[in-house]
């Protein structure tokens, strides 16, 4: 166990409103092990709580709502000798579909940063409010990783490619693109998320009333960007393989296209070909059993190279040059990519405490 620090995340009660700040602003909110720990148990206490009707979520300072988990916490722990990776990663997979079945509005305030870990926090939720100040991202692939806490289940959900080509690229986006794919369901300006809180206190606890005091502090959505890109978007991420993307890509001289795959060609092979495989076979799946497949991921690149490495080139020394195993697309095996979602005998994520499912 590793509780969370004093402070770094509060509970609180207002009327019917189960509230819950993540308080790192410093770290911009990133998630720690304790955080996680403490968060899950919470959610299925408020769950099992007649008298909260509406739990809602939100990070303070003025810049991040939650930037992700601490990876680099994690790396040096890796570097010590440590196992934390594997113990913080099935804690919050764990953390994500309590909030999935929390059975209840759960209303997170997207004001800042959103990226990794933080979206976990929040898109599995009934209810994702973005503000001015919302920057969304999945950046995963940058350091190695794959774009987990439920990414397995909500990319391959959204319109068209474009969950593919966000899991992949790491593309960040502001508000109006989170409202126009679904990432968020409406757009309430910073200033007014003070008195969209006071409102949900008086909300009877059903869903649609939730959605009505929502809707009536929410601006009209304009100028998202994603809408002129979904054709080419569509274009090329909805190839049968990572490398008919990349072929895809290839083929098109547009500046959009080259910067796609500029971007695409910095990042480890090894989690592109994950990456690919996992979104693409997520759409089949339940929630659960994606929760399930990601952890069998997370838990064997706990054991390799490229996520610590990553998290070292780009976060710790900031020499922006990764030395990737392998060090191309056509150095990984579908024979190794198969090896990373293989089922864990005695190992798998255990979630029946969370669903009541055996």
């Amino acid at each position: 166990m590793s509780d969370a620090e004093p402070g770094e995340i509060l509970f609180t009660r207002r009327g019917g409103v189960g509230r819950i700040l993540l308080n790192r602003p410093k770290a911009l909110n990133s998630l720690t092990m304790g955080m996680c720990e403490a968060l899950g148990p919470q959610l299925r206490a408020w769950k099992n709580d007649p008298t909260v009707r509406v739990v809602v979520i939100t990070g303070a300072g003025e810049k991040a709502f939650c930037a992700g988990g601490d990876v680099v916490r994690l790396y040096e722990d890796h570097r010590a000798g440590g196992s934390l990776a594997y113990d913080f990663w099935r804690v919050e997979y764990r953390c994500n579909a309590a909030i999935k079945h929390v059975g209840k509005p759960y209303v997170a305030l997207l004001d800042g940063y959103v990226m990794g870990g933080g979206v976990g926090v929040a898109v599995h939720g009934s209810h994702r409010i973005a503000t001015e100040r919302t920057t969304f991202a999945m950046p995963e692939t940058f350091i190695g990783l794959f774009p987990d806490v439920g990414g397995t289940y909500f990319l391959p959900r959204l319109p068209g490619a474009a969950g593919m080509y966000l899991g992949l690229t790491g593309r960040r986006m502001k508000a109006a693109d989170c409202v126009m794919l679904g990432i968020a369901q409406a757009l309430v300006p910073h200033e007014r998320l003070p008195a969209l809180e006071s409102a949900l206190v008086d909300s009877d606890g059903a869903m649609e009333d939730v959605t009505r005091i929502v809707n009536s502090f929410a601006e009209p959505v304009k100028d998202a960007p994603i809408i002129a890109e979904r054709a080419a978007i569509d274009r090329h991420f909805s190839h049968a393989s990572i490398e008919d993307i990349f072929g895809s890509l290839e083929s098109d001289a547009s500046e959009w296209a080259v910067k796609q795959l500029t971007s695409l060609k910095k990042y480890s092979p090894l989690a592109l070909k994950i990456t690919f495989r996992q979104i693409h076979c997520g759409a089949e799946l339940s929630f659960d059993d994606c929760m399930r497949q990601e952890w069998r991921l997370a838990s064997r690149i706990a054991d390799g190279h490229d996520f610590y490495e990553g998290v070292r080139a780009l976060l710790v020394d900031k020499d922006n040059a990764p030395r990737w195993r392998p060090a191309s697309l056509a150095d990984v095996s579908e024979a190794a990519v198969d090896a990373y979602f293989a089922p864990l005998p005695g190992d798998e994520l255990n979630l029946s405490d969370i669903t009541g499912v055996a």
